[in-house]
């Protein structure tokens, strides 16, 4: 890695973290209210998340940081009161994640590169299906 590089792919991979820290949280909101036709897809979600959770917190620490503790609660993006916005919210989760592991991907190298990119095509994915469609560049939505 070049010189920032280092310091780059370590506040990438703690802005990742604290994603998955929400997205854990926000799939909790998902599954209390999701349809019981879509409940095994939420609980499949939430798993993947906590994993990648965990292996993020090995990475910040590998990377000589100190992981990015939970928040107690998250504010959501919107009221989740039924299965069809928690549907919402689930695509929400995925498409925030997705943004984050593109950033990881442009500041990492190597291993922790390809990990990144395959977090953001299994988000990118999981929004899609939660969505019923697809976007052209997942992970690349325009930033105000």
């Amino acid at each position: 890695m070049t010189t920032g590089a280092p310091a780059a792919a370590l506040t990438a991979a703690q802005a990742a973290l604290a994603a998955e820290h929400a997205a854990v949280y926000g799939y909790g909101v998902v599954g209390g209210r999701v349809d019981a036709a879509r409940r095994a897809e939420a609980t499949a979600a939430y798993a993947a998340h906590r994993a990648r959770r965990d292996a993020l917190a090995r990475t910040v620490r590998d990377l000589g940081g100190r992981p990015a503790v939970s928040a107690a609660a998250y504010t959501l993006p919107f009221a989740v009161p039924d299965g069809k916005a928690a549907v919402r919210l689930a695509a929400e989760l995925e498409d925030r994640v997705a943004g984050v592991y593109s950033d990881l991907v442009r500041a990492a190298e190597g291993p922790l590169r390809r990990e990144a990119a395959a977090a953001l095509r299994e988000a990118a994915v999981r929004a899609a299906r939660w969505r019923g469609s697809g976007v052209a560049f997942p992970g690349l939505a325009e930033r105000a």
